[in-house]
Formats: C-alpha cells, sequence, structure tokens
C-alpha cells in the first residue's frame, strides 16, 4: 500500500491498533489501543502508571497493527517513535472525546471522553516513521 493508502487503512471504521512494546527485562509487551491519526502522528492515550506507559519512556520505538479480521485478510503496521505528553484534564479532553467519538459513537463520545480525561492520563503521541503492509494475505 501507498502512505496514504496505510493511513486510510488504519483510520477506517473502529478497528484497534495492536501496541508492540519492550519491557524494561526486554520481554516484549503488546495490548490493543484506541487510537485516531493527527498529522503525521497516532495519538492514544493511557494512564502514566500503566506498563506500556513505562515502557515507552524506557524505550520509545514502537510498533502498532492495525488488522482486518476478515477474509482477505489485511494490515498495515505503524513503526514509530512514541512519546507522552503530560496534559491537564481540560487540555486532553478533545483528545478523548475525538478517540472515543471513533470507537462509540458521537452520541457517548463526550462521556466516555471525560471519563478518560482525568488526572495521570497522558496522550501518546506516536511520530509514524514508515508503514509496513500487506494485502490480500490469504488471497
Amino acid at each position: 500500500m501507498t502512505h496514504e493508502e496505510c493511513l486510510e487503512f488504519v483510520q477506517a471504521g473502529t478497528r484497534t491498533g495492536k501496541l508492540a512494546t519492550v519491557k524494561i527485562n526486554g520481554e516484549p509487551h503488546c495490548v490493543p489501543v484506541w487510537f485516531v491519526i493527527d498529522g503525521d502522528d497516532l495519538l492514544f492515550m493511557t494512564m502514566s502508571t500503566t506498563v506500556k506507559a513505562k515502557n515507552i519512556a524506557h524505550q520509545p520505538k514502537v510498533m502498532i497493527c492495525v488488522d482486518e479480521e476478515s477474509f482477505p485478510y489485511n494490515f498495515v503496521t505503524v513503526v514509530g517513535t512514541a512519546y507522552a505528553q503530560d496534559l491537564s484534564p481540560e487540555e486532553m479532553l478533545p483528545y478523548s472525546i475525538r478517540i472515543a467519538e471513533r470507537y462509540v459513537g458521537s452520541s457517548r463520545g463526550e462521556e466516555f471522553g471525560r471519563r478518560n480525561a482525568v488526572p495521570r492520563e497522558v496522550l501518546m503521541r506516536v511520530r509514524i516513521d514508515r508503514f509496513i503492509s500487506a494485502t490480500d494475505v490469504a488471497g
């Protein structure tokens, strides 16, 4: 896929990203995240005390795989460098609403956004370095 096709693919629907980080002891760690694209960055939120936040503070290189879980099975993996933005709940709210609206719809976006824009929640900004993609994997 082209760069533009990869961006379009990861933004389609409500696909979650599977975030891969590396623990301090070298073990891999992979968890699903809700996210949105913001310019050249992928954004997600997490508490500053989570394993993923601690992993990123130690080793900011990440991968986020977004896949289509139906035949013929397409995927895009984002390779990038992540960093935490420690924002106030008021500064975080527009981002948390935008992310929530993607996954729960506009009717509940503000409700979920307010629930997530709290102290110790951080906005993770992943600078997209490149994409790895494949289409028609089973085709």
